[in-house]
Formats: C-alpha cells, sequence, structure tokens
C-alpha cells in the first residue's frame, strides 16, 4: 500500500527482537458467546471463511456480519443473507486505520482496529480474537486501566502495561493466543478513542522497566496504596527485589483512598471461629480480632494472612483496621486504598504527576532499585512526526470540546486525513470543511 509512512508511524514497531509486532488478544473471554454482530466505522474488510475469501474489500460503513453458533460450525450472514456456515472466520483490515464494531446479543457493543478471528472454543462457544498491533493493544489497555487527564499518567500505565505484556506474551499461548481482555492480563475493553492517552502511549515507545541484570521485571499494580504498598510476599509467594512496601503519601485523598464496612459482632467471630478454629472464648483472641489495628501494613492477624480475610470478607484492600461497638454490637472495618497493594499505585501516580514529578521518577518510587530501559532501536523519527500530529489533534479537539464528533472526527481518521493532504502537498487546516475525497481513499 502507498501509505507506508503512515503504517510504520501506527505500527511502531521495535527493531529489537525483544519487542512483539502483533498480538492476539481474546475479547469477551469472560462471556458466554452464541451471536455476535459485527459492524464499521472506518476502513473496509475483507471476509475469510475456513481460508477462502468470500468478500473482499467489501466490508465498510453500512455492513453488517452476523456470526452465530451453529452445533459444530459459525453462522455467516451479511446484511441478512446467509453465505454457509464455517469452522473458522476471519475479517481483515484492509490498512491501518480501519474500525469495527463488534456487538454480542446481550452485551455492550466495542470498537476495536486490526483484525477479528472467530471460532469455536472447547465448549462450542464462539471465541472471539482481535489480532492487532502490539502498540495498538497497548493503548486500548492504558484507555481501560487507568483514568486522568494529564498524558504522563498514560505514559506510565503504557511503560509497566508494555513491560508486563512483553514479559508475559506467551501466558495464553496453549490456547492459541497471547493474552485476555480481563483483569486476569489486563484489561483491553475498547480500542484507544483518546488521543492524549495515544499520545503517552507513544511517548513511551521503547520504555520498559528492568532489573539491575536487565531483566524485565514483574510490574503489578493497584488503584490506590492506602498511603502504603505491600511486599510481594506478603500479598504472592515470592519476595522480589523490587516490590518492596515503600510509603506513599501520593494515594491520600483520592477516590480509593479510605473505604468502610460493617458486620455485625457474631459474623465477625464466628467466621474466624468456623474458618480459622480460633478460640473466640479467650478474651485476648477477642479482643485482637475486635480492635486490631494497621499504622503500618501488616501480612497476619493472629497468624491468619490478611489477603484470606480479604477475600471471604470481599473487602477492598488488606490495609484495614478494626473497632467495636457495644451498643449496637457491630464491628467497623476501616480501609484504606483499593486492590492488592503490591507495586504501583494508579491513584497514587495521578497525584505525582498533578505535583509536577516526572514519569521516571514515579517509576523509580514504586518499583525499588529497578531502571527504565529505553530502546535505542525505536524508530525515534516516525515517533516523533507521529507525536506532532497528535498534538495537533489534541489542541484541535480543545476548540471542538462541546461539539458530538461525528465517525470521521476520530483521532485516527483525523490522522489518516493530514497524512492525505499532506501527500497532496497541502497545508491542513482543521477548519476546513471535510469532502468525501479527504477520507476515502484508492489503493
Amino acid at each position: 500500500m502507498r501509505r507506508l509512512l503512515l503504517t510504520c508511524l501506527l505500527i511502531l514497531m521495535c527493531c529489537s527482537a525483544a519487542f512483539a509486532n502483533r498480538v492476539k488478544v481474546r475479547i469477551f473471554s469472560n462471556v458466554t458467546l452464541e451471536c455476535v454482530y459485527v459492524s464499521f466505522d472506518l476502513g473496509e474488510y475483507n471476509l475469510y471463511a475456513n481460508d477462502t475469501n468470500l468478500l473482499e474489500s467489501m466490508l465498510g460503513e453500512g455492513m453488517s456480519v452476523e456470526l452465530l453458533k451453529a452445533k459444530d460450525s459459525i453462522s455467516v450472514s451479511i446484511n441478512g443473507y446467509h453465505y454457509g456456515n464455517y469452522t473458522q472466520v476471519r475479517l481483515e483490515a484492509t490498512d491501518t486505520a480501519c474500525i469495527m464494531c463488534i456487538n454480542p446479543r446481550g452485551q455492550k457493543q466495542r470498537t476495536y482496529e486490526g483484525d477479528l478471528v472467530v471460532t469455536l472454543d472447547k465448549t462450542k462457544k464462539l471465541q472471539l480474537i482481535n489480532d492487532v498491533e502490539f502498540e495498538t493493544y497497548l493503548a486500548g489497555v492504558v484507555q481501560s486501566e487507568i483514568y486522568g487527564s494529564q498524558t504522563d499518567i498514560f505514559r506510565v500505565q503504557a511503560i509497566i502495561s508494555r513491560t508486563w505484556a512483553l514479559r508475559n506474551i506467551n501466558k495464553h499461548s496453549k490456547d492459541g493466543y497471547n493474552f485476555c481482555d480481563h483483569v486476569h492480563c489486563q484489561a483491553y475493553l475498547n480500542r484507544c478513542v483518546r488521543p492524549d492517552i495515544m499520545l503517552g502511549t507513544m511517548q513511551s515507545s521503547g520504555e520498559t522497566i528492568v532489573d539491575s541484570a536487565g531483566n524485565l521485571i514483574e510490574t503489578p499494580f493497584h488503584s490506590n496504596s492506602g498511603g502504603q504498598t505491600a511486599n510481594s510476599e506478603d500479598v504472592w509467594r515470592s519476595a522480589l527485589p523490587y516490590l518492596r512496601s515503600v510509603p506513599d503519601t501520593f494515594s491520600f485523598s483520592m477516590r480509593q483512598s479510605n473505604w468502610v464496612k460493617v458486620v455485625t459482632k457474631n459474623e465477625w467471630l464466628n467466621y474466624f471461629a468456623k474458618t480459622h478454629k480460633l478460640d473466640i472464648t479467650q478474651d485476648s483472641i477477642r479482643d485482637s480480632l475486635l480492635n486490631f489495628k494497621q499504622d503500618t501494613r501488616q501480612a497476619k492477624l493472629l497468624n491468619i494472612p490478611l489477603t484470606r480475610i480479604r477475600m471471604d470478607f470481599k473487602l477492598k484492600s488488606t490495609f484495614f483496621s478494626t473497632t467495636y461497638d457495644s451498643t449496637t454490637n457491630n464491628v467497623t472495618i476501616n480501609g484504606h486504598g483499593y486492590g492488592h497493594g503490591v507495586g504501583l499505585s494508579q491513584e497514587g501516580t495521578i497525584r505525582m504527576v498533578s505535583l509536577g514529578i516526572s514519569y521516571d521518577s514515579i517509576i523509580r518510587h514504586y518499583y525499588t532499585g529497578a531502571h527504565l530501559f529505553r530502546d535505542e532501536n525505536a524508530p525515534k523519527n516516525y515517533v516523533e512526526n507521529y507525536i506532532k500530529q497528535i498534538e495537533q489533534i489534541i489542541e484541535d479537539d480543545k476548540h471542538k470540546s462541546t461539539q458530538v464528533k461525528s465517525k470521521k472526527e476520530d483521532w485516527l481518521g483525523q490522522l489518516f486525513r493530514m497524512y492525505d493532504r499532506e501527500e497532496r502537498e497541502e497545508v491542513y487546516d482543521a477548519k476546513k470543511q471535510d469532502l468525501e475525497s479527504d477520507w476515502q481513499y484508492e489503493w
């Protein structure tokens, strides 16, 4: 295709063998699927069934594909016309700037870039795999995993998510894909629709976190530490040198900083008696359970892992204390933070960025002794040009903040039109009326 430059910009593949080009991600992985509708927002798609090309560059805006689970196959219909039953269906994008809308029956619609491969899983339900460029996937992860409005927030999340993905690239290889879209891997609930998130992701291109030996580290993260992160061995089995408990006052006064849960005295004490065989008739044991204090993080309560108590009572974190009210006969559990507490606090990161702390200092704060590695083989000239165009789109969007965007005003569509005009040696003017010829292309 003629758009080699734009393809390079969007793919952003690193020349180093340590980096992935494309990944396969199972989407709607925690949902039982029997019928899926696919429509198209941007670009055109080929349709392959059992490796046979049924339709070539004909699927686009106004077309709808129905994929219905049959007994041992997938029924394929397009705009109401039945094309047959097949064991595998592939919707393949004809170019980088293609967007498909995936709407499983009974589920909220999502949009994705890249290709879609549909098969039947072991239970004979539909299995959807998004075959997509690695950095495109990564931007979708960042959008799904963190909130905020400052670019460095997304840069930090992109670095830790890239590091995790590259370290765990074969996590689901036995299943025929790399990752799922659930928190079991990393959330990937939509394509990246925000140019500021894409900007932060692209600014981090080629950046990962390594230990002193140059190996990719594990990069767990959580919503809010409550004021102190946890040692890895206090939550999981392994004690990792870069996952040490550190003070984290940056997580104070954020959305998930504090929480409260109230249970009855009998419910609380009986749980420890029945589940953990504690003798609650002993005053010392009963007092420890009813008046448990954590000024700093602990791992256990009367030798019982706090992770187990958190799971059984569905608490937001293990960083909690208890008080007993004899008047109401209730136990109040006062907690701090949200999540397992190991590694990076996302809300702590948001606060640190707002205070002007650099993204690399944030990473070093949460991952003790770890190093930020920048791959010198990353195509910086492409990245810098791409970043410049995204920054322009963000600036243009500020003047349209109250307007409802059309499909053509998606950042990917805008970027495509910029490059089309540059190829025609025109100056891009965001205020200029877009014509059909500005966003429909011949290859």
